[in-house]
């Protein structure tokens, strides 16, 4: 089973936080946040516009990006947990 977005919208996979600080120090459960970057896993084909044609998508397969905290909506795909984002709820792309 996969998912294709439609229109404007990409699965993501969130890239969970570090479980272990710089200094070596393990973070309980509680004390994590909840994940705010992920790789993208697919994309829709781009927004219709009023003439008729699709916008381009700013992000593809395998981008790196930021997106806020609350945003999106989770879904569970062969188990793992992903994200279903509008390209508008994306915060940015991670470059180089």
């Amino acid at each position: 089973m996969s998912i294709k977005p439609l229109e404007d919208r990409i699965l993501v996979k969130p890239i969970e936080a570090e479980t272990k600080t710089a200094s070596g120090i393990f973070l309980p459960e509680s004390a994590k946040e909840k994940p705010v970057k992920g790789q993208v896993v697919s994309v829709g084909p781009g927004k219709r516009l009023d003439n008729g044609k699709r916008a381009e998508m700013s992000v593809r397969k395998g981008d790196t990006v930021f997106y806020g905290k609350y945003a999106g909506t989770e879904v569970e795909l062969k188990g793992d947990k992903m994200l279903i984002l509008r390209e508008s709820e994306l915060l940015g792309v991670v470059e180089g």
